[in-house]
């Protein structure tokens, strides 16, 4: 499997980090599921693994990344800060990193915006956290533009990535054109889950490929260079979705899955 990625802002080494558009999510998979999903995922070809303090599964995730055999520096492993650990940044990091068995995330988001206004000051923790090594890349999930914009003008640091939810559905051309005008990463999870897959659209187009209409919408994310995380703990099922550099969406395709947001 070949898929692209997307530069992100040096790391405080100076080291270039790289995203790759097409990641494997874990979230609500754990225990030994969550283990065996993500060493099916590496075999399969994935490169980019997303979990979070929240999802209860870093240690799986950590533990199968060593026992896969994949050298660490071809994964890209991201985690993120619950709301609710706001003031406990250095803590939380530390606490993902042992859980993970990593001296370092590749990207540490904030997962949701903390409450009482508090997303600067968790901010500045991060920018700190980022220039200590802890963490490669740094940014959001659950963001609006303005959010964003806030943490721009109060650190002078733009999140690298937002990740939200996303697909076909609820493609909006404003808010992909916002992030690429601050330099942001849009990232998308719950890529099906937020799209009919039965949609005479999709279906018509996977026809057209060989596929099936999943790997439609996976293409069409990685087309319009925005991340995309897909969740599953088949064994088949992430092999399939992990097969979808064979095929390129023509204009007139990706225009008409843009329409399904409309």
């Amino acid at each position: 499997m070949t898929i692209p990625a997307l530069p992100l802002a040096k790391a405080a080494d100076g080291t270039p980090v790289e995203m790759p558009l097409l990641g494997f999510g874990t979230w609500q998979i754990r225990g030994d599921q969550a283990y065996q999903a993500v060493r099916d995922a590496l075999e399969a070809g994935y490169r980019h693994l997303d979990t979070a303090t929240m999802y209860g599964n870093e240690e799986e995730v950590g533990r199968a990344l060593a026992d896969s055999g994949v050298p660490r520096d071809e994964v890209f492993v991201t985690t993120k800060l619950p709301p609710e650990r706001a003031g406990k940044e250095r803590r939380t990091i530390e606490a993902s990193l042992h859980a993970l068995g990593l001296d370092a995330v590749d990207l540490w988001l904030i997962h949701w915006p903390p409450h009482r206004g508090r997303s600067v000051k968790v901010w500045k923790e991060f920018i700190a956290i980022r220039d200590a090594g802890l963490a490669r890349a740094i940014g959001v999930s659950n963001y609006g533009p303005d959010e964003i914009d806030e943490l721009t003008a109060e650190t002078g640091v733009t999140p690298a990535v937002n990740q939200i939810r996303f697909g076909p559905s609820l493609y909006d051309a404003g808010l992909v054109r916002a992030h690429k005008d601050r330099g942001v990463v849009l990232e998308g999870y719950s890529p099906f889950k937020t799209t009919n897959l039965n949609d005479p659209v999709l279906t018509r187009i996977a026809a057209a490929h060989g596929v099936d209409t999943a790997r439609v919408v996976l293409r069409w994310h990685v087309q319009h260079e925005i991340v995309v995380i897909p969740k599953s703990s088949t064994p088949e099922r992430i092999t399939r979705n992990a097969d979808i550099a064979g095929f390129e969406l023509t204009s007139e395709e990706m225009a008409a899955v843009d329409g399904l947001g409309r």
